[in-house]
């Protein structure tokens, strides 16, 4: 079944936006993005899972990407934009969609988000599943990143992307520069983890391109409760490369915590 997409007015932006799974539940799951995601690029992924655990899903595109309201070509991002987007476009997206408590489900920068969200407002959120989350920049993260751009300008990153979103080229090198620039090379949220108090469940990728375990243990510092699941062989896409692997295990995550999904 395809996704239905609509938009929703957030202050002077229009956010594209997409519900999945089952609309007699209570319990509802935010699906957060990647730097270069969309509701498209999720694919299949959100249905499969809100079907699995008999939950609704909802699914978005941040400002300026997919079909959501467009940044202006040339526009650049500031070293704060993942507080801002946790800090208060999600909450308002949440609010103008009538969403209170809800889990939140991220994906890199969208897994990021989930995890700075959980800080801003603790008790909104009942649990965070984060895959392949950045709280800090490592030297492993930067090389990705520049490997990105040359994969988009030379290589088939571009053509693979550009159906996912109305202007791509401002999507990508708002992301990139920002990633790439001296004032992001000491972005780093560690301390603010330990304000967290849900359950959070962090997966990882043992072979992603754009970080290593050092994420899971700075996030473990700060949140001696993190479950954490190392998936050998894996990228930076858990949820690609392993989906039956991520379902599975968020199920068991959820399955823990009493009320969350029907057993």
């Amino acid at each position: 079944m395809p996704y239905v997409t609509s938009l929703v007015d957030e202050q002077y932006q229009s956010l594209e936006y997409a519900w999945v799974g089952s609309n007699d539940s209570s319990t509802t799951i935010v699906f957060l993005h990647e730097g270069l995601g969309s509701v498209s690029s999720w694919g299949r992924f959100p249905a499969r899972l809100c079907d699995t655990l008999h939950v609704r899903g909802l699914v978005y595109s941040r400002y300026g990407y997919g079909c959501s309201s467009e940044r202006l070509s040339g526009t650049v991002l500031k070293p704060n934009y993942l507080q801002e987007e946790a800090e208060s476009v999600l909450p308002g997206l949440l609010n103008t969609l009538g969403v209170g408590s809800c889990f939140l489900f991220g994906h890199s920068d969208g897994a990021t988000i989930a995890l700075l969200a959980a800080t801003y407002q603790p008790e909104r959120y009942q649990g965070l599943i984060v895959l392949a989350p950045h709280i800090f920049v490592e030297d492993v993260t930067v090389k990705g990143v520049r490997e990105a751009r040359q994969a988009y300008e030379t290589g088939g990153l571009r053509s693979r992307i550009e159906r996912h979103h109305v202007n791509v080229d401002t999507v990508f090198y708002a992301w990139n520069d920002i990633w790439l620039s001296v004032a992001f090379r000491d972005w780093n949220i560690e301390e603010q983890m330990r304000q967290i108090r849900c359950p959070v469940l962090a997966i990882q990728g043992a072979d992603d391109e754009y970080a290593t375990m050092e994420q899971m243990r700075g996030m473990r510092r700060q949140m001696p409760e993190l479950t954490v699941l190392e998936i050998p062989e894996c990228g930076h896409w858990p949820h690609r490369d392993v989906a039956s692997l991520v379902i599975e295990a968020t199920k068991a995550f959820c399955q823990r915590l009493e009320g969350i999904c029907r057993r």
